[in-house]
């Protein structure tokens, strides 16, 4: 397979060659993939999770009659529709959103259970989206989360998800987001 490099730092795109065409149904883009060409891009962005304020992002949605007194919050469930910058200000320009479902899911330790589309609403990737699905431990330095799929530009994507806490405060915290995507151009 060849690959090529696409790299992508806080929103400035250096490669013009991924764009999937619109006009293509799945059905033609699929037909077409024999001859696509498997290419890997990088992306890094900010991600504003907002707890509480006027605005709040994530909203608990359901709980165990256990969960207010579990040390790790186990059996939580959030729904996220969280701010995706191309900086950790939140008045950098916009991304996109983090949009799904959360659960805390260890009986030891504070860790997502995160199904969350990272859908890109501005730039290049307008109208894409990249998917994750895995095991967050928040507290740990550096986190990684698979990418198991997308759509548009990130049809049948694969990769990883790096982040780590740029800051934390009790109304909103911000992650930065490094994503190593392999996707497919025709």
């Amino acid at each position: 397979m060849l690959y090529s490099m696409v790299i992508v730092f806080a929103g400035a795109y250096a490669n013009d060659n991924v764009i999937v065409t619109p006009e293509l149904t799945v059905e033609e883009w699929f037909q077409k993939l024999d001859h696509a060409k498997e290419i890997k891009t990088k992306l890094h962005f900010y991600l504003h999770d907002a707890i509480r304020g006027n605005n709040p992002t994530v909203w608990k949605v359901a709980g165990s009659k256990n969960s207010s007194t579990s040390p790790t919050y186990f059996g939580d469930v959030l729904m996220i529709d969280d701010l995706l910058t191309s900086g950790p200000e939140a008045n950098s320009e916009i991304v996109g959103r983090a949009q799904g479902i959360i659960g805390l899911a260890d009986l030891q330790d504070v860790a997502l259970h995160e199904s969350v589309n990272i859908v890109f609403t501005e730039g290049k990737y307008k109208g894409s989206t990249i998917t994750t699905l895995g095991r967050n431990p928040v507290f740990n330095q550096v986190r990684e989360l698979p990418i198991v799929g997308g759509t548009g530009v990130f049809r049948m994507a694969r990769g990883i998800i790096v982040t780590t806490t740029h800051t934390s405060d009790p109304a909103v915290s911000v992650f930065k987001y490094t994503l190593y995507v392999y996707h497919y151009s025709l």
